[in-house]
C-alpha cells in the first residue's frame, strides 16, 4: 500500500489530493479538469494530464483527445544529450497543441534523412521538425526542402540557415556564443586561446568560428590569418574533442573553447593523459549545458543553448504554418530566421591562466 493505493491494482483510482499536488493547482481546478469542464486555462489543464501521467494512473476516457494529426521529429542522433532535451520539449509542445509527434533518428548505416522523410510522408504527417539535418550542411543540396514544400508538408528547422530553403529557422547565436566564452578566458588572462569545433561545412560550426575569430581580434589584435591557426576543425564528439585537444596543446593554448559539451569533456580527457590540471593548467569552455553536465569533474563551464525556447518557438511557427495551410490562408514569406541569445554558465572547468 503507498499513499492509499495498492501496488497490486493496474489501475488505481486516481486521488484528487495526489493529482492536485502534483499540478500545483487547488483540488476545485483539479477536478474541472477530470471532469472535463470549461474554464480552465489550457497550460492548467496540461500540468493536471501530466500529473495523473507522473503518478501513473490512467486519463479518464473522456480526457483521451483526439490527435490532431502525426508531426516527425527527425533528429541525427541520440547519443549527444543535447538531442533528447530538444526532443523532449518539442514532443512536449507538440502533445499541448493536439499532435502526435514521431521521433526520427538517424544512426550510421540507418535511414537517411530523405528516407525518414519518405516514410514519415507516407504515414500522411501534418508537418516536420528538423533539428541539424541536412539544412544545416552546406554541402547538401536544398532543392530536397523545395520538393518537401510543393507537396504541402509544412516543417521548420532548427540549428542551421540556408537562404535558398523557404521555411522558419531558429537557432542560437553561434557566433555570440564563441565571443563570450574567448572573452571569459581573456578576462582570466588567457591569452592563447584555442577553437575546437566541428566539420567547416556545417553552419553553426562556421558561425562559431566567425565569432571565435572577431573576439581574437578585439581582445588580442590577432588578423583572421593568425586567428585562424587557433581553430581545429573535428568531430562534435568526446573522440573529436579529444583529437582536436592533441594539436591545440601543442601550439600552447591555456584555454580551449569547444563546440559542444561532448568535445569539451574530450578535451578534459586529453588534457589529463598528459597530466596537465583542469582548470589549473588548462582551461576549457563547453557549448550546449545538456542536463548532466553540471556534474562532470570538474563542472563543466559551458555556453547554454536556450533549449526551451527554441523549441517552442519551432513549434509555435510549425503550428502557425499548419494552421494558414489547412484554412487556405496565404502564407507570409518565410526563409526567417529566429534567433535566440545563449548564456555562459561559469562553473569549475575555468581558471586564471599560470605563467
Amino acid at each position: 500500500m503507498v499513499g492509499g493505493v495498492t501496488l497490486s491494482d493496474p489501475h488505481p483510482t486516481p486521488r484528487l489530493a495526489d493529482i492536485a499536488a502534483q499540478a500545483q493547482v487547488s483540488e476545485a481546478t483539479a477536478s474541472r479538469v477530470l471532469n472535463g469542464k470549461a474554464g480552465v486555462a489550457a497550460g492548467t489543464r496540461q500540468r493536471v494530464l501530466a500529473a495523473l501521467d507522473v503518478l501513473g494512473y490512467e486519463r479518464p476516457v473522456r480526457l483521451r483527445r483526439r490527435s490532431a494529426g502525426l508531426v516527425g521529429l527527425v533528429i541525427p542522433e541520440l547519443t549527444n544529450p543535447i538531442f533528447p532535451a530538444f526532443a523532449q520539449i518539442i514532443e512536449q509542445s507538440l502533445a499541448g497543441h493536439g499532435y502526435t509527434p514521431v521521433l526520427c533518428t538517424q544512426m550510421p548505416g540507418g535511414a537517411t534523412e530523405d528516407e525518414l522523410v519518405e516514410q514519415l510522408e507516407e504515414r500522411g504527417v501534418t508537418g516536420i521538425v528538423f533539428l541539424s539535418g541536412l539544412h544545416a550542411d552546406t554541402r547538401a543540396d536544398p532543392s530536397r526542402y523545395a520538393r518537401l514544400s510543393s507537396r504541402g508538408v509544412p516543417f521548420v528547422l532548427i540549428n542551421g540557415y540556408n537562404p535558398q530553403i523557404d521555411a522558419p529557422f531558429v537557432s542560437p547565436d553561434d557566433g555570440a556564443a564563441a565571443r563570450m566564452a574567448v572573452r571569459h578566458l581573456a578576462e582570466l588572462g588567457h591569452r592563447r586561446i584555442g577553437l575546437a569545433v566541428g566539420p567547416a561545412r556545417y553552419v553553426p560550426s562556421r558561425r562559431k568560428v566567425e565569432g571565435f575569430v572577431a573576439a581574437l581580434g578585439e581582445s588580442f589584435g590577432l588578423s583572421r590569418g593568425q586567428a585562424e591557426r587557433h581553430v581545429q576543425h573535428t568531430l562534435f564528439s568526446v573522440e573529436g574533442g579529444d583529437a582536436a585537444a592533441a594539436a591545440l596543446l601543442d601550439d600552447g593554448c591555456t584555454g580551449i573553447v569547444c563546440g559542444s559539451d561532448l568535445m569539451a569533456l574530450g578535451v578534459v580527457r586529453a588534457a589529463r593523459r598528459r597530466g596537465l590540471d583542469v582548470p589549473g593548467q588548462l582551461s576549457v569552455v563547453g557549448f550546449d549545458d545538456s542536463q548532466l553536465i553540471a556534474f562532470t569533474d570538474p563542472p563543466l563551464t559551458t555556453v547554454r543553448q536556450p533549449v526551451q525556447a527554441m523549441a517552442t518557438a519551432a513549434v509555435g511557427a510549425l503550428i502557425e504554418e499548419i494552421h494558414d495551410r489547412t484554412q487556405g490562408r496565404a502564407t507570409p514569406p518565410q526563409g526567417t530566421e529566429f534567433i535566440f541569445q545563449p548564456e555562459l554558465v561559469v562553473r569549475g572547468s575555468t581558471g586564471p591562466a599560470h605563467p
